[in-house]
Parts: structure tokens; sequence; C-alpha cells
């Protein structure tokens, strides 16, 4: 009989070291890791936890250009020689291991998808980073190296036949990478509730895709004063009319921490108990044409205490628990 839900990680992940400074830093992982066993027993007996792998580089070029993948790993390969980080950009640092991480953090994502594909469990959640959903195909930024969930959506079709795949992000950030990459595609739909005006100031909701994928892109733009009763009103409508209009097979959750309240990098008022909220509608929304199967992966959080608090509402919503 399947578990509830999963917990994927991998001890690489941890090793990504863009600086204590860096509000993508080291003690994220830690936070929620300690954050779950406070809840034991009562929550871990319910996940089944796994190890994650390494992705593969040509699992990476199902969404990435080659140029892309050879400048992150060429960038931890000079972190290595020079001693320090390699800055990308302003955001978005690559360390001597970050390669490592970010192979590992894309590997936990296809292996959470798999165990909930092959029914090992019923939903599950990749504590993972660095994060993925500013990624494009060609670009990294917002301290973002791999799209995680792009190449997790696209190892489901290839590898498992899913014909289509539903992205709920609800990162107060706006997942650009992840819009730009399935603009066109009329397989994978993509909903994003967000923060606007804010980083990375797209995702207006005239953006609904493009050509074939026309309709297939729903953008939620949300002033900071949204309360948490009006974001689950608009969060059931929007998830509501995405399942009557693409019933996906698969839903995959961005599953960013800095919707919270007190986020320095966010401004919205959402309480941890709202993301077991959401994450029960999800649940609900998908059972009729994806079998209940949600996989959700880390994205961003930059206050490791309220983070580990909402990633263990999430997961107790995953295990059919009531919120803490």
């Amino acid at each position: 009989m399947a578990h509830p839900t999963a917990l994927v990680l991998h001890p690489d992940c941890a090793r990504h070291d863009p600086g204590w400074g860096h509000p993508e830093h080291q003690g994220r992982l830690p936070a929620i890791i300690g954050a779950i066993y406070q809840d034991t027993p009562a929550l871990i007996e319910h996940v089944l936890q796994r190890e994650g792998r390494l992705a593969a580089p040509a699992e990476l070029l199902r969404v990435h250009t080659p140029e892309h993948v050879e400048l992150v790993r060429r960038a931890a390969e000079a972190a290595q020689e020079q001693g320090q980080p390699v800055f990308l950009d302003a955001d978005t640092v690559v360390s001597a291991a970050s390669w490592d991480a970010a192979l590992a953090a894309v590997g936990c994502a296809i292996t959470a998808v798999e165990l909930v594909l092959e029914e090992d469990a019923a939903s599950a959640f990749a504590a993972t980073r660095p994060p993925g959903h500013h990624a494009s195909a060609d670009t990294p930024m917002g301290f973002c190296l791999f799209n995680n969930v792009a190449v997790a959506a696209r190892w489901a079709q290839a590898e498992r036949g899913i014909g289509r795949v539903l992205i709920v992000d609800w990162d107060v950030h706006h997942g650009n990478g992840t819009q730009d990459i399935f603009y066109e595609d009329p397989t994978v739909y993509y909903l994003s509730l967000h923060l606007s005006p804010h980083y990375p100031g797209t995702g207006s909701a005239h953006e609904r895709g493009a050509g074939a994928g026309l309709g297939t892109t729903r953008n939620i733009p949300l002033a900071p004063a949204t309360t948490a009763e009006e974001y689950l009103r608009l969060f059931r409508g929007a998830l509501d009319d995405a399942v009557a209009e693409f019933a996906p097979e698969l839903v995959l959750v961005s599953a960013g921490f800095d919707c919270l309240a007190q986020d320095p990098l966010g401004g919205l008022r959402l309480e941890p108990q709202d993301l077991h909220a959401l994450t029960a509608v999800l649940l609900e929304r998908a059972r009729p044409t994806a079998a209940g199967r949600v996989v959700a992966l880390l994205e961003g959080g930059y206050v490791p205490r309220r983070m580990g608090e909402g990633v263990v509402n999430v997961l107790r919503a995953l295990a059919g628990l009531p919120p803490k």
C-alpha cells in the first residue's frame, strides 16, 4: 500500500553555498528538517523518506540549452579553482559544490515524481536547493540554476507517458522561467499567484500563453493587502478553471514559502496554516483527473523558522493530517 506522502532529500543540496549573507543560504534545509522532526512522531510515521539521485545532464537538456548547462558546470569549476563563488548575475551565485547541488535538486524532483507515478507514495515533497522557477531554457537567474519543476514535468512526459501536467506556483515571485519554457506548449498548464508589482516584473494577467499554448498560462497578480481569505478564494477559482479546462494527469507545485508574512523578500500575509489549506484544496482538485498525484518542490522562503513551519503544514496536508 502506498504511503500517504514522501519526503525526498539529497545531502548535496546543502552544499550549495552562496554565502550566509545571501537570502538563499545553507541554513534553509536544516530549518526544514528540524521542523519536521519536531513534529515527530505525528508526521514522520506517515512519511516515506527517500534520498533522491543526481540528474543526468541529458535530463537537463529536455528543458535547457547545452550552453546553459555548460555555463553552470564551468562556473562551478571556476569557483573551485578560485576558492570563491562566481556570480552569474547580481543575485545568482555558483559555488564549488553548486553543480552537484543543482543536479541533486533536479534529481530529487524527478525522484519525487517517480515515487508518485510508481505508486510508492500518493504524493511527495522534495526539499531541495537551489530553487528553480526563475531559470529559463537558456538563462540562470533569481537564485536559480536549473528549472527543477520544468525538468520534472518533461521527465514525467518523456519517461512515464504523462500527457498533461499542471504546474501551480505559489511562490511570492512570478516564475518567469517556468512560464517562458512552457508558454507555447499546450501540454503544460502554468498557474501562478504572486505579488505584483514585484521581482521579476513579469506575470501580468494578460499573459495567457501563445500559439498552441494560448490559454494554458494563468497569472493572478496580487496586491500586498490581499488577505488569506481572498487568496484562498482566488486560488480555488483558478484551480477549478484549470482542472475543468485542462484535466491534468499530474500536478506539480512550485512551493515557495516567501509567500508567508514576515518574509524579507515577500509582502503577502499568508500564515503556515494557510498553506495547509492550499495543499488540501490541491489534493481534492487533483483527484478526478490526476488520481490525487501532487508533487511539491521547494522554491523560495527566506525566514528559516517560518519556512520550516510552512513545510510541516504542507506535509501534514499531503499526509492527511490536520494543520499545526
